[in-house]
Formats: structure tokens, C-alpha cells, sequence
């Protein structure tokens, strides 16, 4: 194992061992008056060895260069990240969170000015997040949930403790005043949704619908039980009902409640999936999402094959449904798994909208509640996420990758078009970025998030008539923030070994040495997409930090999107032999290397890699695969083994059918498995894991960590105790990127 110590500042390196030595900074005049063969260590190196170690000594230690050109990781995390942005349906009141170094606050504004304003304050990084944030609609309260991992793959609504107390949180549900104030305690529980008479929050306990008055005022009440777990709370237009998901397992049901002496209204039971209930502006009828019930037939499990959803229109009193529209039978008419899903709208003059893949991307129609033929609003080859709907219906905005520089297929911008027409506009163009918009209940601003390659996100407003765009809380960055030491991150374009075209994001400091060290960062996910900036994601807005520390350091980076992403269409993201069926998507990571490889600035020999969860999984293949080619690696809760508590129902089903390709899918998931190459894996690694990992299991790393000890493999590990996958306390997200800029200097930059 190596010898380094670790005390959270800025990495200024003591060469006085084989490996390179942590002290804070401040001592960094002794680098300076330490010699290599002052040390007396017995087995001297070749002079241009040190020379090459010495000059990378200095890039660190010389305070000049430090001030000119470098900073911490602790500076380029100190922004603030906001998430949650929402708007009361009335008026012009908006909310969003910040999460500022782990402390995690409500913050306010109100039109037309729209000065930002805290109202929480909480004061410890102690990982409690805050999600499910709504205002009113009168505008008067502001909601939101405290607690939980909502994140996670499973066990999202249990609370989590990073800080590891004594007495964990829980998950509960808060009211504070849009206008100030202390916050009141509504209840344990989840995902609250506010009546539209503003005087209710109805919400989820145990799996059951639960209410109390968005004041504070009295004790919440169980509303009704029934089987199942229930979800998906939507109120209707006048507040007097509710509708509601009840998942059943192999079947699930929409309901609807209107009191306690009323039996609930059960809409069009069937023996499939119902989801995603809307409700009609009249509040008569119910739109939603319908797909199969569980079972059928075994039939081979490495076919790829259609997955059918349909769109249907109930009538509220009665519970009669009749069929709006049926995707087409083709891999591409498949359910959509994108952000938001189907994201089911009913619109004004009586169209529902809606997203589907059928032409190839990921794009909004709209068609008549009696059903005919969908409107294509968004032709082009670009996507829509973060989709919203003004108050009164008429119109759709959405994150998009639309725009006419080359370069808008790698950024996002806000995009809105009217629901009955394609006429698609851009609002934000240029280089920056832009996501999550929502417009006032009044109509008239539009609020998002907004960054730059250089400045990290804040909220933003402008005219939804076309406007500037005015940044709000840009106090809320430091005034040490390093903005203008960033790199802008070049676009760069590549092809797989197959043929496939790929893109990625090349990080790369001017000036330094001829032949630099690089890294390939891989993205998790897998559906998603690495941008030319700041990404809306907090765990990608991390490790987008953590590319320009790298950066800085003065290694050369290059963030992969490799296929199974977003952005690039839908066979892009739906692969042939992806994952456990054949792995083809480490394809594209390899390709990136090689690129990397063949750059005059790179040095070959010194090519390492990193990501985290199916990136994780992506760079333990390919220190398994192509150790020759990935000199060294920082594998974060990655997938190790895809047949651990996987292949039970496939070559075991508690049935006597079995897939008739079964063994040979097993094998196959195996064979695409990191453990299946640990037997040719020579490359040093940093395995790093949160033990209450919720997305990926911790056995998964524990499983490989004695796979590579027994095999002798150079391996570092960091166990993050209490920590969920998503690094939900600050102070471990420094610690994880701190760690892996120091295995990578000593790995690769002392090389």
C-alpha cells in the first residue's frame, strides 16, 4: 500500500519516499530545500527521472504558480448548487433550494424584481437533502421534504445519516411562510402535494395517503387505506378529489378519492400497469399511462423487443376508459425512460401531450383527448427533458439540445413551443447552458437554471416574451470562486472500433509539459450526457469540479459519452449488447483512450481512467480488459458483477418455464462482468464505496476488493461510512475527489 496522509487542503507534495507525501499548504518553501539523493533512499533513479518528478514537483509547490494558476478542489466546490425549481401556480412567486458546501436551504424570490431571499436555516453539512419543494398557489407557503436519498434505486424515502449521530433524521415533511419565518413540522413522510384551494398537503406515510393543512394548524389523518402501496398523488383542478396510483405488484390501479363516506372510484381495472393519472382542466376525466401486468410467457432474454404503452382517457365518475393512442410496435415506440418518462400533460383545448421515441429521439406531441393522430411539435435531432407546462396550458418548455451551432448537441438550452403547433423556439442560445424551466402562475417570466463551462449554475428569469436573462443569488458564489483559471472544455469526436460515432469533452490547461498525463472520465447513468459546461445533475455538477481540478493538476481529461447516453438518439441510447448482454458500450471507453493515446501531447504510458456507479462498472472493465492501455484507475461504487443476485429468476425461476437462452445469458453477463477479467487486471486501482449505498450494492466492491487481493492487483481502498451513493455530505465529496486527484498524481504525474 502506498504511504500518503490526507488533511483536506490543496494537494502540495513532499518527494522524499517512492511515493509523494500530503502536507498542508504553507510548507510549501521545504519542497524547494529537499533533494531526491538528500533523502539517502537506497535505490537512487535515473537523472532525467528526477528531473521529470521534480518538474512536476514545482508545477505543485511553487506558491508563484499556485497564485497564477492554481487553486483547491475546495475552491472550485464552494459553489452553490440549486436544484428544485418550482413555481406557484398563481401570481409570480418562485422557489428553489441551494446547496451551499452541505448546507441545504429554501430560498425565494418574487416578480418583478426577483431578489433572491433564504428562507431556511439550516447550518450543518449533515446530508439531509431537501426535495418534493412546491409553493402554493396563492403563494403564500412554500413545502418540501427533509431527509431520504431520492436518488436512490430503492429505499429512497429511509432516511440516511453521512454524518453518522447518534440519532438519525427522518424523513418529514415541512410548511414555512413564502414570507418568512420559522418552519413547521407538517409530519413524517413523502412526496406532499398542495390542493389547488392552497389550504392541504396531501402526501404519502407507509404507503398510504395521508393529509394536513399546509399551516401546520392540526394533526395529519389518514385519508383512506387500501392494498397495495400507493403513489402518485394529483389533486383535481378544484381540489375536491384526488387521484392516486395503487401498485399492486403484478398489476397496478388508479383510484380516486373524494371523502370518507364515498367508496373509492376505481378507473377501468384491468390486469396491466396503470400510472401517470391527469386529470382534465374540468376535472371530469383522467388521462394515463397504460402497459402490461406482470408475467407472460418466457421468452428469450437477449432479443431485444418492444415494450408497449398506451395512452388512455377515463371518465372520473364512472371509471369507463376508451384507448386516446397506442405507441407503434417497434423497438423505438418502446416506453420512454428518459427524465420524466411519458411526461403526461392534458393541455388547453383539449389535447393531451405527451413524449415518445417513435421517430428515432425523444420528442413532445400532442393529440386530440378523443384520440387520432399525434402533432409532432418538436421535429429535429434533438431531445426534451425537464418538461413543464404553463399554468394555463398553452404552451411546453423544456431542456433541449436544440440550436443551430454545431456545438448545441452537447449543451442544453430552454426550448418552448405551443401544445397544438411545431413552432419550436429557442430562448436561450449560445454558449451557455440552461435546464429546469418553469414559467409564473401570471405568465409572464420564465424561470431556469443557468451555467456556463466557467460559471456554476444559478437560478435565472427573463420575459416570456423574449428577454435578458437575469441571474439571481450570484452573491452566493465566492468571491474566490477560481471562474476564470476554468478551462472550456473542446468538443472533440471520435469513432468506436464498430463504427460508431462518439462524442466527449477534452479538459486541457494551456501550456505544461510536451507529453502531459491523461484520464478518461466515465460517466454513470447510463442514460445520460456529459455537456460542453456545468451539468443540472449535483453528482455531475461534482465530478464536473473534479475534471477541472484534474485539469488544473495538469492532467489532460476526456469525459466519454458512450453509448447507452442521451442526446444522440434513440438507438444511441438502446443499443445492441450493451451491459450484461455483451458490454458493447466499453467499446466507445476503450476508443477514447486509444484516442487519447494518439495525441502528440499525451504521454501513452500514462493514460489512467475514472468514473462512478455504471462508469465505475466502465473503468473496472477496462483496467480488466486493457491494464496495457490504462496505466491506473479510481473506481467509484462501480457494478462488478452482473450475475450477483441477477440470474436467480433467469436460470432458477420459481416456475418450470425457462428462458430458452437462459445458461447462455448467465455466461454472457459473466463474460460482461469486471470480475470475469480480473485474471489479466495488472493496473493499480482506488476502489472507493459508501456503505449505505442505495444504488449500487456495497457487496459489489467487497466482492472485488478480494478478488483483486487474491490475485495480487495494486489496490487502494476508501470506504465512505454511512454514505449513500450520491456522496450526500460535502465533506466526503472533497474527500473522494482529493483522493482521487492524489492516486492519480502519484500514479501517473510521478510515473
Amino acid at each position: 500500500m502506498a504511504q500518503y496522509c490526507y488533511d483536506g487542503m490543496s494537494p502540495t507534495l513532499w518527494y522524499c519516499q517512492e511515493e509523494p507525501v500530503r502536507k498542508s499548504a504553507g510548507t510549501a518553501r521545504d519542497c524547494r530545500k529537499i533533494s531526491y539523493l538528500a533523502c539517502g533512499h537506497p535505490n537512487p533513479k535515473p537523472m532525467k527521472t528526477i528531473i521529470r518528478r521534480w518538474l512536476a514537483i514545482a508545477a505543485f509547490c511553487s506558491p508563484a504558480l499556485a497564485l497564477a494558476q492554481g487553486f483547491r478542489l475546495e475552491d472550485v466546490k464552494a459553489y452553490p448548487f440549486p436544484s428544485g425549481l418550482t413555481a406557484s401556480s398563481q401570481g409570480a412567486r418562485i422557489a428553489w433550494t441551494f446547496d451551499a458546501q452541505g448546507k441545504r436551504n429554501v430560498f425565494v424570490a418574487q416578480g418583478p424584481d426577483f431578489t433572491a431571499r433564504q428562507l431556511t436555516a439550516y447550518t450543518r453539512d449533515d446530508g439531509q437533502e431537501i426535495t418534493s419543494l412546491s409553493v402554493s398557489a396563492d403563494g403564500k407557503f412554500v413545502v418540501y421534504v427533509r431527509g431520504g436519498d431520492h436518488g436512490a434505486n430503492w429505499d429512497d424515502e429511509l432516511p440516511v445519516n453521512p454524518a453518522s449521530t447518534t440519532m438519525p433524521g427522518k424523513v418529514q415533511l415541512w410548511s414555512i411562510p413564502f414570507s418568512g419565518g420559522d418552519p413547521k413540522l407538517l409530519g413524517d413522510g413523502d412526496g406532499p402535494v398542495i390542493s389547488p384551494k392552497s389550504d392541504q398537503v396531501a402526501f404519502i406515510q407507509g404507503g398510504q395517503v395521508w393529509e394536513v393543512p399546509v399551516d401546520g394548524s392540526a394533526a395529519a389523518k389518514n385519508l383512506f387505506k387500501t392494498r397495495g402501496t400507493t403513489g402518485s398523488i394529483n389533486w383535481s383542478p378544484d381540489g375536491s378529489k384526488i387521484a392516486f396510483v395503487s401498485d399492486r405488484g403484478d398489476h397496478s390501479l388508479i383510484g380516486i378519492y373524494v371523502n370518507g363516506d364515498t367508496p373509492i372510484q376505481w378507473i377501468a381495472p384491468s390486469f396491466s400497469h396503470d400510472s401517470s393519472p391527469e386529470w382534465s382542466p374540468d376535472g371530469l376525466h383522467i388521462a394515463f399511462v397504460r402497459t402490461p401486468g406482470s408475467g407472460g410467457m418466457r421468452d428469450s432474454i437477449l432479443v431485444r423487443r418492444h415494450r408497449p404503452w398506451s395512452i388512455w382517457k377515463a371518465d372520473a365518475a364512472t371509471g369507463a376508459a376508451t384507448l386516446v393512442w397506442r405507441a407503434p410496435k417497434t423497438l423505438a415506440g418502446s416506453l420512454p425512460y428518459t427524465h420524466g418518462g411519458v411526461n403526461l400533460h392534458w393541455a388547453a383545448r383539449d389535447r393531451i401531450v405527451f413524449l415518445s421515441s417513435h421517430d428515432g429521439w425523444p420528442h413532445l406531441y400532442s393529440i386530440p383527448s378523443v384520440g387520432g393522430v399525434p402533432l409532432l411539435l418538436t421535429p429535429g435531432l434533438y431531445m426534451a427533458e425537464h418538461i413543464s407546462m404553463t399554468s394555463d396550458g398553452k404552451w411546453l418548455l423544456f431542456a433541449g439540445n436544440a440550436g443551430s451551432d454545431k456545438l448545441d448537441i452537447d449543451r442544453r438550452h430552454i426550448v418552448r413551443v405551443p401544445i397544438d403547433q411545431p413552432a419550436v423556439e429557442v430562448v436561450t442560445p449560445g454558449e451557455g447552458l440552461a435546464w429546469s424551466p418553469v414559467v409564473t402562475g401570471d405568465g409572464s417570466t420564465i424561470a431556469f437554471l443557468s451555467a456556463t463551462a466557467q460559471r456554476p449554475p444559478l437560478p435565472a428569469v427573463m420575459a416570456f416574451r423574449k428577454g435578458t436573462e437575469k441571474l439571481l443569488a450570484e452573491n452566493m458564489i465566492p468571491s474566490s470562486f477560481p471562474t476564470r483559471q476554468l478551462v472550456v472544455p473542446r468538443q472533440v469526436i471520435f469513432t468506436s472500433s464498430d463504427g460508431l460515432t462518439i462524442h466527449g469533452q477534452l479538459f486541457e490547461r494551456p501550456g505544461g509539459a510536451a507529453k502531459k498525463p491523461a484520464i478518461v472520465y466515465v460517466h454513470g447513468g447510463p442514460p445520460r450526457q456529459m455537456l460542453l459546461g456545468w451539468h443540472y445533475s449535483d453528482y455531475y455538477s461534482n465530478t464536473y469540479a473534479i475534471n477541472q481540478y484534474l485539469a488544473n493538476l495538469g492532467f489532460v481529461v476526456l469525459s466519454v459519452n458512450y453509448r447507452l447516453g442521451i442526446g444522440y438518439g434513440f438507438e444511441f441510447n438502446e443499443p445492441r449488447q450493451w451491459g450484461p448482454t455483451g458490454a458493447s458500450e466499453y467499446l466507445d471507453v476503450k476508443a477514447g483512450g486509444e484516442w487519447l493515446a494518439a495525441q502528440p501531447g499525451i504521454d501513452p504510458a500514462r493514460i489512467g481512467i475514472y468514473g462512478g456507479s455504471y462508469g465505475g462498472f466502465l473503468t473496472a472493465m477496462a483496467l480488466g480488459r486493457d491494464s496495457k492501455l490504462f496505466a491506473a484507475g479510481v473506481d467509484y461504487h462501480g457494478v462488478h458483477e452482473w450475475t450477483i443476485d441477477r440470474t436467480r429468476n433467469v436460470t432458477s425461476p420459481d416456475r418450470f418455464e425457462r428462458a430458452p437462452d437462459a445458461d447462455h445469458a448467465s455466461r454472457l453477463a459473466w463474460e460482461s462482468s469486471p470480475s470475469s477479467t480480473v485474471r489479466t487486471w495488472t493496473s493499480p486501482v482506488l476502489i472507493i464505496h459508501g456503505d449505505d449505498d442505495r444504488n449500487v450494492r456495497f457487496s459489489q466492491s467487497t466482492d472485488l476488493v478480494r478478488r483483486l487481493e487474491e490475485k495480487g492487483v495494486p489496490l487502494e481502498t476508501l470506504v465512505i461510512v454511512d454514505d449513500t451513493h450520491h456522496w450526500m455530505k460535502y465533506s466526503n465529496a472533497i474527500r473522494v475527489g482529493n483522493a482521487t486527484a492524489d492516486f492519480f498524481t502519484r500514479k501517473l504525474m510521478m510515473k
